[in-house]
């Protein structure tokens, strides 16, 4: 073989190997993303043509696909559409999809790797593969309760089993109409999404898990006075000063108590009596004492800082870095720049609620195939233990005190022990409050971990409190879970 010839066959095989790997690339290892890409247009025709798994509650489904008369052999279809959007998304022709209609899209539409055998069985027999059943944790009866407790406030509620981490409801309103967003018709789906985009009120965001972060006010307390007890520089009795108004370091800026008095009219007061009658400025200063290092290792233990898979992509809540001492107390009681998702605030509650255990949180009870045999069912999952049972019990004690006989008293049950939190955030001088309530039941025996969260004031501006307006809903909610 002459030298140019050679050349030629070196040149040759070293394109034929690089068209190899990167046909295999695409093949294996990039199937599952091309598959699950909103852009890729075969797909979601494919899937429109196919007869896509239902998504179900207790074997009910609250999403499916009908048999049509068209080009699209099903029609995505919602029985209750508003009271589950936030939580089955929506499966539209051009716009993509979300929730878990986007999350579990593979195994709805079939092709799913764990699918695969069903998929060869098609291809051998001519039949299309048919999508699998999603069966979730939702329990109906509570979201019900949820979403007419919250009636037309906007804001959120999320409820969580504290020692599996299954969510049992997941409200967000204002909520969307997703059969809109499923027609066959392109213009008419255009016109749908188009005006939920412009609305202000922004009801495509699932609220519990994504949009603008909020402030979690006083809720955030509890984080703080969990720090402070389990790192063991301070017991539950410490006492801090509690004067009426207290000028920040080096800032012009006063900070007070709710009223403007002192927290309790005593002139000292303890960490356990100002989380029960939410005290700004001892925490303000039990901060300070803490230190921004120990508050952010507990808050990332908490799950700060985490994009929890539920299985939608939750955006992380974040602690801020880098203060000085004005901002480091303003945080110390949820303002400044410390910002949550309201799935965070019922995950420290849960963890709270279980012994300091902090279960992975999930959407998910099985993945049923169509010969009714499990796909997948997933086992509850640890993801962290921020802080000890010992110090989860102290705080147990500490938030049913908040209930029983302090500022979160509207979450009162008759003969049941309810631990609980209420805040009542700032958002700015003239801007309305935003209405907090976290907490769990019952506080010995705990089934439910749940954190409500009200913009707007709840239609009070800056009168209205998350006593008044949050701690109510929760109690709906958590009666709803305790009377099953």
């Amino acid at each position: 073989m002459n030298k140019e010839l050679r050349r030629i066959s070196i040149v040759t095989l070293a394109m034929f190997l690089a068209l190899f790997v990167s046909t295999s690339v695409i093949q294996v290892f990039a199937v599952d993303d091309l598959r699950a890409d909103p852009r890729n247009v075969r797909t979601l025709y494919a899937s429109y043509s196919a007869e896509r798994g239902p998504i179900l509650l207790s074997g009910q489904p609250i999403a499916e696909s009908v048999a049509v008369d068209s080009v699209f052999e099903f029609l995505r279809v919602y029985p209750e559409p508003e009271l589950y959007a936030p939580v089955t998304g929506y499966f539209t022709l051009n716009q993509g999809n979300t929730g878990i209609e986007g999350a579990f899209n593979d195994f709805l539409t079939g092709t799913a790797n764990e699918q695969f055998l069903d998929q060869l069985g098609a291809l051998v027999t001519g039949q299309r593969p048919q999508g699998a059943a999603v069966q979730l944790t939702i329990d109906p009866v509570v979201q019900q309760a949820a979403a007419e407790a919250m009636g037309d406030l906007k804001g959120a509620v999320i409820a969580i089993e504290p020692a599996t981490g299954r969510i049992l409801a997941m409200v967000s309103t204002p909520s969307f109409d997703p059969n809109r967003l499923s027609s066959h018709s392109t213009s008419s789906v255009l016109e749908a999404y188009d005006q939920l985009l412009a609305d202000p009120d922004d009801p495509l965001v699932n609220r519990t898990i994504a949009g603008d972060l909020y402030f979690p006010g006083s809720t955030f307390k509890l984080l703080v006075a969990a720090a402070a007890i389990d790192s063991g520089q301070f017991t539950s009795t410490d006492v801090f000063e509690n004067p009426p108004q207290l000028q920040l370091p080096l800032s012009t800026r006063v900070i007070t108590n709710s009223g403007g008095s002192t927290c309790g009219g005593t002139e000292t007061v303890s960490i356990e009596t100002a989380l029960r009658l939410s005290c700004n400025i001892p925490f303000a200063e039990l901060g300070l004492a803490l230190g921004q290092d120990t508050i952010d290792d507990y808050a990332t233990a908490f799950g700060f800082g985490t994009a929890f898979e539920v299985p939608m992509t939750a955006t992380p809540s974040t602690y801020p870095q880098d203060m000085d001492d004005a901002q480091l107390m303003l945080s110390s009681f949820g303002q400044f720049d410390t910002r949550v998702t309201p799935l965070q605030m019922a995950l420290i509650s849960a963890a709270i609620a279980n012994g300091g255990n902090l279960m992975q949180p999930t959407l998910l009870d099985r993945i049923i195939a169509p010969d009714l045999s499990i796909v997948q069912q997933p086992d509850p999952v640890l993801v962290s233990q921020p802080i000890t049972r010992t110090t989860a019990e102290t705080m147990t004690r500490m938030m049913v005190a908040g209930v029983s006989n302090g500022v979160a008293s509207n979450a009162r049950i008759e003969g049941v022990d309810v631990a609980g939190k209420t805040g009542t955030a700032e958002n700015g001088a003239d801007r309305p409050y935003t209405l907090w309530f976290t907490g769990f039941a019952p506080a010995q025996n705990p089934q439910v971990a749940i954190a409500v969260v009200v913009e707007d004031g709840g239609g009070r501006g800056q009168d209205g409190s998350g006593n008044q307006i949050a701690a109510p809903i929760a109690k709906r909610v958590l009666e709803a879970v305790l009377s099953r």
